[in-house]
C-alpha cells in the first residue's frame, strides 16, 4: 500500500540531484552511468545513494542520486552524510601504521606492552596477541563474537568492552582461521588513545580528516544525527522497504566508533581513496605515510575462504582472498583490489580499489543491498578494464530472489517441524529470574501478564515479550520490531528440575550476525 501511494514520488526521485562532478563527461565512466545506477537503485529498491569515484588521482565523479528518505523529494548530493559503517576499520588501521612510523608503537609487538590490562581468555594468546593481530580476524574468537555489546548500544564504555574480552571463549586456534570481528578494532581504538592521549576520535579527525580536506565527515557517530545534510536509513520489513526509524537510537553508538562510526560523503570518500591509491600523499599534497605503509596495509595476512560463484555471476569469481590491515585483498577478473565494505541497520557501503588502474569506488546507500553496490562498482571497472559487458543487474537481481526464497524456506520449515502440542516442563513463573552471562551480564525474565518478558539489562530498548515454542523452548519477540533479530530461547533443566542455564539462537538468517545470541551461556543467578 505504501509502495502504490508513494510510487509517483519514488519515480521522481530516482532522478540524480545536483552534482559538483557530472557522470557523463569523463571517459573514464561508462556511457549512459546515470541511467544505469537509476535502473540499478529501481530494481534493488535503494532509495539513495552517493558515489565517488577516483582515476588517476583525481576525482572525476562525486554526485548523489535519489532521495535521503523514502516518499520524499529531499534529494542526495555529494556532500550528503552516510555512516560508512565497517569501512571506519581502514582509518583506524592507517592511524595504527602512522604511529608504527612515528616509533610509537610495533606491529610485531604483544598488545599487552602498550595495554597492561588488555586480556584474552587464553593466556599464551593474551601473550602473543600482537598490535597487527588486532586487525586481521585471526584471534580465535568466533565470528561477531561480543558483538551484543555494541549492537544494539549498551551502557558499558569501551574499555569496559575490551575488558571483557577474557570472558570470550577461543573458539578456532589462534592465528589459523578467519573470523570477522567488532571488538578487537575497539581495542585497537585503546590503542590508539594510549599511545597518543587522545580519544581515538580526537586523533582520526586532527591526524587523517583534517590534513586532508575531509572536512565533511565525522568521527563520531553521535554528531550524525545533528547534521542537516543526511540520510535516514532503509531496511525490508515484511517484504516491503521501509524506513528505519529507531537507527540514531538503536543502530550504533561511539562504542564501536573505531570498528564502524565515521560518517562521510562523495565528496570527503574520493579524498580517502587518493590518499591510498598515492601512498599517502593526499589531493591537497599533504603527505600522512610512506608507499611503505601502503604495501603494509595491503598485504593479504589472513587467508579466507572462496565461494564458487554461479554462472550468472561468474566473472566475479574470485581465485583467492584474504584480509590485510583494515582492507580485504581480492581479484577482480585479472586485477588486484583493495576492498572493504560496512553495514548498520539500513546502511550498506563499500570502497573498491584497483592499483593497477589508479582506480577508486566509494558507494554509500541507504537501504541494505549489496547487490546494488556490486551492480554498479563492476560495471563502471569492466568499462575501464575495457572486458566485454555483463549483465550484472540481472545477475544479482537473481541472486537477492533466490536468497530471499532460501530465506523463506528456512523460517517454513522450522514451523513445520514444531511439535505445537508439546508443552513446557515448568510453571510460566518458574522459568522468570535473573540470568548471567560471563561477558555480556544480566538478563531478566519476568512474568507479566500471563507471559514471559525477558530484557537484556545492559542494551536500553532490548526488551522482548517471549511465548511458547516447543517443550522448554520459546521464542523472544523484540518490542522494538526494527532489530529483526527474534530468537529462540531455550532452558535445561537439572535431574532435580531445575533450570541448569539458557541458550539463545536467532530464528531467522535475516538477522544480523552481530545479534551473537549463539555465544551467550546464562547461568541463573536467582529464579523462581
Amino acid at each position: 500500500m505504501i509502495k502504490t501511494r508513494l510510487l509517483a514520488l519514488a519515480l521522481s526521485a530516482l532522478l540524480p540531484g545536483p552534482t559538483a562532478l557530472k557522470a557523463q563527461t569523463n571517459a573514464a565512466l561508462p556511457q549512459g552511468l546515470d541511467n544505469y545506477i537509476t535502473q540499478v537503485m529501481k530494481t534493488f529498491e535503494v532509495p539513495g545513494l552517493c558515489i565517488a569515484v577516483v582515476k588517476d588521482g583525481k576525482p572525476i565523479l562525486t554526485k548523489g542520486y535519489g532521495t535521503k528518505k523514502l516518499g520524499t523529494t529531499d534529494h542526495v548530493n555529494e556532500h550528503t552524510l552516510f555512516p560508512i559503517a565497517s569501512n571506519s576499520k581502514a582509518f583506524t588501521a592507517t592511524m595504527l601504521a602512522m604511529l608504527v612510523e612515528e616509533k610509537k608503537l610495533d606491529w610485531d609487538k604483544p598488545v599487552i606492552d602498550y595495554l597492561p590490562w588488555f586480556r584474552m581468555s587464553d593466556a599464551y594468546v593474551t601473550s602473543q596477541l600482537t598490535v597487527k593481530d588486532l586487525l586481521v580476524h585471526r584471534s580465535g574468537i568466533g565470528a561477531y563474537a561480543g558483538d551484543l555489546l555494541q549492537f544494539p548500544p549498551t551502557d558499558y564504555s569501551r574499555e569496559e568492552i575490551v575488558k571483557k574480552l577474557k570472558y570470550i571463549p577461543l573458539t578456532n586456534s589462534f592465528r589459523n582461521n578467519y573470523a570477522y570481528d567488532n571488538i578487537l578494532y575497539l581495542a585497537a581504538g585503546e590503542l590508539i588513545k594510549q599511545v597518543t592521549g587522545n580519544d581515538w576520535e580526537d586523533e582520526v579527525r586532527l591526524r587523517i580528516l583534517q590534513p586532508i580536506g575531509m572536512t565533511e565527515t565525522l568521527s563520531r557517530i553521535s554528531q550524525f544525527e545533528r547534521s542537516a545534510n543526511r540520510s535516514s536509513s532503509h531496511a525490508r520489513f515484511d517484504g516491503a522497504v521501509k524506513e528505519v526509524t529507531g537507527f540514531l537510537q538503536y543502530g550504533i553508538s561511539d562504542l564501536t566508533n573505531p570498528a564502524g562510526g565515521i560518517a562521510s560523503n562523495a565528496t570527503d570518500m574520493a579524498k580517502w581513496m587518493a590518499l591510498q591509491l598515492d601512498s599517502g600523499r593526499a589531493i591537497n599534497s599533504k603527505v600522512l605515510f610512506k608507499p611503505a605503509t601502503t604495501t603494509t596495509l595491503w598485504k593479504g595476512v589472513t587467508p579466507m575462504p572462496v565461494a564458487q560463484l554461479p554462472a550468472y555471476l561468474k566473472p566475479a569469481q574470485m581465485d583467492y582472498q584474504s584480509y590485510a590491515l583494515g582492507f580485504y585483498t581480492y581479484n577482480y577478473r585479472s586485477e588486484r583490489a583493495i576492498v572493504h565494505g560496512g553495514k548498520l541497520d539500513g546502511f550498506v557501503s563499500r570502497v573498491f580499489m584497483i592499483p593497477s588502474k589508479n582506480l577508486g569506488i566509494a558507494i554509500l546507500t541507504n537501504q541494505e543491498s549489496g547487490g546494488a553496490i556490486s551492480a554498479i562498482i563492476n560495471h563502471i571497472c569492466d568499462h575501464v578494464m575495457r572486458v566485454p559487458a555483463f549483465d550484472w543487474v540481472a545477475g544479482y537481481k537473481k541472486a537477492q530472489d533466490i536468497g530471499f526464497e532460501n530465506i523463506r524456506k528456512t523460517e517454513q520449515a522450522a514451523i513445520t517441524q514444531r511439535n505445537a502440542a508439546s508443552r513446557p516442563s515448568l510453571p510460566l513463573e518458574q522459568y522468570a529470574g535473573s540470568y548471567k552471562d560471563a561477558w555480556y551480564g544480566t538478563v531478566t525474565i519476568t512474568k507479566e501478564g500471563g507471559h514471559l518478558v525477558m530484557n537484556f539489562t545492559h542494551s536500553p530498548g532490548m526488551t522482548g515479550d517471549m511465548e511458547h515454542w516447543q517443550y522448554d523452548s520459546f521464542i523472544v519477540r523484540w518490542r522494538h520490531r526494527e532489530f529483526k533479530a527474534d530468537a529462540y530461547v531455550t532452558f535445561s533443566l537439572e535431574p532435580d528440575g531445575r533450570i541448569g542455564q539458557v541458550r539463545m539462537k536467532a530464528i531467522s538468517p535475516v538477522t544480523d550476525p552481530s545479534y551473537d545470541f549463539h555465544d551467550l551461556l546464562l547461568k541463573p543467578i536467582s529464579t523462581n
